[in-house]
C-alpha cells in the first residue's frame, strides 16, 4: 500500500507540475505545495474510494480534509474515456487563500484495478 501511494504521490507532482520541477526533491516538491505526506495518504484514499465499485461518471465529486493538518480539496471526475478516468484535483493546504489543480489519470488494467497513467 505505501509503495502504491508513493508512485500516486509522484505521479501527482510530477503530472501537476512544471517540466523544470522534476529536477526538484520529493520532499520539496511537497512542502512547495504546503501539503504534507499525511496529507496525500488522505487525498489517495478519497481517490480510491471514487473508483470503488462502478465506473464514476463524469461531474461526480469527493470532498477530502485532513482532521490533523487542516488541509482539505475536492476530487471531480473530469472525463471518462477509452477505460480510463480523468480526475481534477483541487488542493487547498491548510492557511492557503485559494485551491491549486492538478489533473491525473487512472486507466483499468487487465485485472479491473486502476492504475495512475501518464
Amino acid at each position: 500500500m505505501k509503495a502504491w501511494i508513493s508512485s500516486t504521490l509522484v505521479a501527482i507532482v510530477v503530472l501537476g507540475s512544471a517540466t523544470a520541477v522534476q529536477a526538484k526533491s520529493l520532499s520539496r516538491i511537497i512542502a512547495e505545495m504546503g501539503l504534507s505526506p499525511a496529507d496525500f495518504n488522505v487525498l489517495s484514499a478519497a481517490s480510491d474510494a471514487m473508483l470503488a465499485g462502478s465506473v464514476p461518471r463524469v461531474g461526480e465529486e469527493s470532498v477530502w480534509v485532513n482532521d490533523e493538518t487542516g488541509s482539505k480539496g475536492t476530487i471531480r471526475v473530469r472525463d471518462v474515456r477509452d477505460n480510463c478516468v480523468h480526475l481534477q484535483h483541487f488542493i487547498q493546504p491548510k492557511g492557503a487563500e485559494q485551491s491549486r489543480e492538478v489533473r491525473t489519470r487512472r486507466c483499468r488494467d487487465s485485472g479491473g484495478n486502476w492504475i495512475l497513467t501518464p
